[in-house]
């Protein structure tokens, strides 16, 4: 039951913050994207890379990782970085976000699949999804977008992630090919939390708190 309610709890949990806060990037949700992003792929090396290693010849596998890095740079393209902290404002804009919200869901189905076999994954989707949350209800409240649009939005994005650990652990289809899908989304968890990790920051300068931020990451992700 966790595998379903973790997952929306995490973008619950993004909303309350949003609307408490109601600032668009404060340092915390920064250091807590960093530390998402390595938590995120540390679970990755650890859980799921290995499994999926085992099941799948080796070279198919770096392909289907590849297809995943491939199709979230697809969908980065549409939703403009959005899986990744990089939400845009523009407060004249009245018209739905299409592309953003159907390339934002895509995202979000997908990484509910590992869920299925990987218990571990779900705290890792958990601690991705509050800074996103946290960042696209931003966006939205201080959009002019009307209510009905942006409950409905939150609504089937955070439906998304259960959705697709329902249908992992239902459809006879996707059970036989589970392990091709993981590799994909291995891809998808690749690129966004090695971009969250190392894109520049401000001024190329040291920071102690991101570096704090990732290491608590990684060593939390190697002890559960």
């Amino acid at each position: 039951m966790n595998s379903y309610l973790l997952p929306l709890l995490a973008v619950i949990i993004g909303i309350v913050v949003a609307l408490l806060t109601k600032k668009q990037k404060s340092i915390y949700t920064k250091l807590l994207l960093s530390f998402s992003g390595a938590f995120l792929l540390a679970l990755t090396f650890f859980d799921l890379l290995p499994e999926v290693y085992e099941h799948i010849d080796a070279k198919l596998t770096g392909l289907y990782i590849m297809c995943g890095i491939l199709l979230q740079i697809i969908l980065e393209f549409f939703s403009k970085g959005a899986e990744h902290g990089h939400v845009h404002i523009h407060k004249e804009d009245t018209e739905f976000p299409w592309l953003l919200f159907i390339s934002l869901c895509i995202h979000s189905f997908l990484e509910g699949f590992p869920i299925h076999q990987h218990n571990d994954m779900v705290y890792g989707v958990l601690i991705h999804k509050i800074p996103i949350a946290i960042l696209i209800t931003t966006f939205l409240l201080k959009s002019s977008y009307n209510k009905v649009q942006i409950i409905g939005f939150l609504i089937v994005f955070a439906a998304m992630t259960p959705l697709g650990t329902f249908i992992s652990n239902h459809s006879s289809f996707t059970a036989n090919y589970i392990d091709v899908i993981n590799a994909v989304v291995i891809g998808i968890f690749l690129h966004i939390s090695t971009t969250i990790l190392f894109e520049s920051g401000e001024g190329h300068k040291f920071n102690l708190s991101k570096l704090v931020a990732i290491i608590l990451g990684i060593s939390i992700a190697y002890m559960i």
